[in-house]
């Protein structure tokens, strides 16, 4: 494979990894590029050089970029500082901050063994038997990430003025509006109530936010997780965020609420989200009084994404992508659904089901 592939051509990446990255092994030509199919955001690559040994590449969208999105530096930091812990990440290789390399930052990681159940024909591989441990392991990773105190891998400095909640409705809201996306009515409305309803803040200081941590991040082996990528949306945050997108995400038979994106926790096997947020709880001591909310928050940010993820669509930045009218419709139509599912959310229980029920 010698062409460009929606972002990384073969030639150039070789150079730069025959100055900078002497274990990466050349051969004749270039280093083999693969796209790896899925994801709307930052795009991924399996790179495989003349040993034969895979590496993974992660860059931003080819366009369409918003200011404060896309930053592989903060990926990347992240992913260095959570080396060595605890929490599973692939190995950091080296990060390449000079945009005329390939058009854009990027950074190169070792290559992780597994099943990324990314949607339900991917979660077809997960054998049913080990379901279940794969999924609680999935709350107890979560929990020990949020054990990880940020001061000591290097991650303090990151901590912002003002609360994290505060700053992600401003921070989503306005993104929401900065995009081509226009039919914004009920997710005004869902910012409205999330403002409203907003919880007190946790004591206990700041922690590792993932804010995208759901099986189709996670790789999976033998019952357990092999690794945790796209650090994309990571900050210093209130973990919760993170447990109400999982459980936002967490598909099971009998939802009445949308899953906020594809996975595979639909199929037999896997626990229930009232087990998997259970298990979480013991293992982090955290109360789940306030879960309500942050799964309806997950909701909402999940529309704001996808006004994010339309515009690119819409304005041709997503590489080969391209969608008919007909299918960007079909996003607008979920954009909107997942701003009504965040106000139905305020009224329901963590695990998807009305109050008292």
């Amino acid at each position: 494979m010698t062409d460009a592939h929606d972002g990384v051509d073969p030639v150039a990446l070789t150079r730069w990894l025959a100055a900078e990255v002497p274990q990466v092994e050349l051969g004749d030509g270039p280093v083999a590029v693969e796209r790896i199919s899925g994801g709307h955001s930052n795009l991924t690559f399996r790179v495989t050089d003349a040993r034969g040994t895979p590496y993974a590449l992660r860059r931003p969208p080819t366009g369409g970029v918003l200011a404060t999105a896309h930053d592989m530096g903060r990926e990347w930091r992240f992913l260095t500082a959570l080396a060595g812990t605890a929490v599973p990440v692939p190995e950091p290789v080296a990060l390449c901050s000079d945009t005329a390399v390939l058009g854009a930052g990027f950074y190169l990681m070792g290559w992780v063994d597994g099943v990324v159940p990314g949607d339900r024909a991917a979660g077809e591989a997960v054998p049913e038997p080990e379901r279940r441990a794969c999924g609680l392991d999935t709350a107890e990773v979560l929990a020990a990430l949020h054990a990880v105190d940020p001061a000591e891998v290097g991650l303090g400095d990151l901590q912002r003025p003002g609360r994290y909640l505060e700053r992600q409705l401003r921070r989503w809201h306005r993104q929401a509006h900065a995009g081509a996306f226009t039919d914004l009515a009920a997710l005004d409305a869902a910012h409205a109530a999330l403002v409203e309803a907003m919880p007190p803040e946790p004591d206990g200081g700041p922690r590792i936010a993932h804010g995208d941590f759901r099986p189709g991040n996670l790789s999976f082996r033998g019952g357990r997780i092999t690794g945790v990528f796209d650090w994309e949306l990571a900050a210093l945050g209130e973990p919760l965020a993170d447990l109400g997108w999982l459980l936002a995400s967490w598909e099971r038979p009998g939802d009445t609420l949308p899953a906020i994106t594809s996975g595979p926790t639909a199929a037999p096997g896997w626990p229930d989200r009232d087990l998997v947020a259970t298990r979480y709880a013991e293992r982090s001591g955290r109360a789940l009084d306030q879960l309500p909310y942050w799964v309806a928050f997950a909701h909402w940010r999940c529309a704001c994404i996808g006004t994010g993820v339309w515009t690119r669509y819409a304005q041709g930045n997503m590489g080969s992508d391209a969608e008919s009218g007909e299918a960007l419709e079909r996003r607008r139509e979920r954009v909107v659904a997942d701003a009504e599912a965040a106000l139905a959310a305020l009224r329901r229980g963590p695990t998807g089901r009305p109050r008292g029920a």
